[in-house]
């Protein structure tokens, strides 16, 4: 499979241009540069940074041009530092993966908001393209609902010819429903060009790494779980919280590295069948959850995302209840980092 060199061992900065208060106070305090200099003297080779269309559009698709200079900045900054960048569009108007944003599904079926959309890349490209050595597009984070996924192949390729205009070697990245899920690779739109992407994220299981989210409708707030878990313990559990990923990847005794190469098996053969680059753009584990056991499932994760060549960024560099920094992993941040770099 193709491996994505400058792409091996990232991380997410969420909550910075995305899932945040859109405030001038906020933008400019969240993140500085500083930030990337840390990520950078921690051996990581690039970044993922989500960007909602709040932050340089308004509702009506005008450009809030002054505020770019925030993504100018994050460019700027990897530059220094000799990091590449993934600029990914986490919400657009009219959709969002996380129903708390109040954006509904409008999106996919909307010729006013898929020209917003399109507005957004045409200008991303005209600004970024020239930087293709070290910047990647992704088009549209975590479309939920596999009908939706249907009406983005045509969406993304609109959006595709029109980055290509002013951008024609930056890498564009596109996954396909179930929140991009490993499990659904094989319904990404087939690859434009040799310089797409498949991106996947991977929580599984999320009984583990999302135990006691308060976002998780059936997942009690008090629930804690540890790592690794036998198949039987994850049924159980898996039902108890009435999580549906009880029904993947069980033939397996016991929850460890196996389980992640049964799961990515299929992603993995897709890649390879359609000779595209397969990147993990989210994976991680909830700071409520035990931080040894943390390191545990990011240690099997990895041997297979290494295995096979496959790059990712970690969820989250701050914060966002996954932080490695500003969360509750402060005692084991480093074994993260080593087991990210090996």
């Amino acid at each position: 499979m193709r491996k994505w060199e400058g792409y091996q061992q990232g991380i997410n900065i969420g909550g910075w241009l995305s899932q945040c208060k859109h405030t001038i106070e906020h933008y400019d305090s969240f993140i500085t540069e500083e930030d990337f200099r840390t990520i950078k003297s921690w051996g990581l080779d690039h970044v993922r940074l989500p960007i909602d269309y709040n932050l340089v559009q308004d509702k009506e698709g005008n450009f809030i041009v002054e505020n770019f200079k925030y993504i100018d900045n994050a460019i700027e900054w990897c530059k220094k530092n000799g990091l590449n960048i993934v600029l990914d569009m986490h919400k657009t108007c009219g959709y969002s993966f996380d129903k708390g944003e109040g954006e509904g599904r409008g999106f996919f079926k909307s010729e006013k908001l898929i020209k917003q959309f399109l507005a957004f890349w045409e200008e991303m490209a005209k600004r970024y393209g020239q930087y293709d050595s070290f910047v990647c597009f992704e088009l549209l984070n975590e479309i939920v609902d596999a009908d939706d996924n249907e009406l983005f192949k045509d969406i993304a390729k609109r959006a595709f010819d029109i980055i290509r205009k002013y951008a024609p070697l930056t890498k564009i990245m596109y996954g396909s429903y179930w929140n991009n899920s490993v499990h659904a690779v094989k319904d990404c739109t087939m690859p434009f060009d040799e310089n797409c992407v498949y991106d996947m994220h991977c929580y599984d299981p999320m009984v583990f790494t999302h135990q006691g989210a308060g976002w998780l409708e059936d997942m009690p707030k008090d629930f804690r779980l540890s790592y690794p878990l036998t198949a039987e313990d994850f049924r159980n559990e898996a039902a108890r919280t009435n999580m549906p990923e009880v029904y993947f990847a069980l033939n397996e005794d016991c929850l460890s590295a196996e389980y992640f190469e049964s799961i990515m098996a299929e992603a993995i053969k897709t890649a390879e069948d359609r000779n595209v680059i397969l990147y993990c753009g989210e994976y991680g584990v909830i700071d409520k959850a035990d931080p040894e056991a943390a390191v545990r499932w990011y240690t099997d994760i990895h041997k297979v995302f290494k295995k096979y060549g496959i790059g990712s960024a970690a969820w989250s560099y701050k914060a966002m209840d996954f932080g490695f920094i500003c969360g509750n992993v402060d005692s084991v941040r480093d074994k993260l980092l080593g087991v990210m770099k090996k």
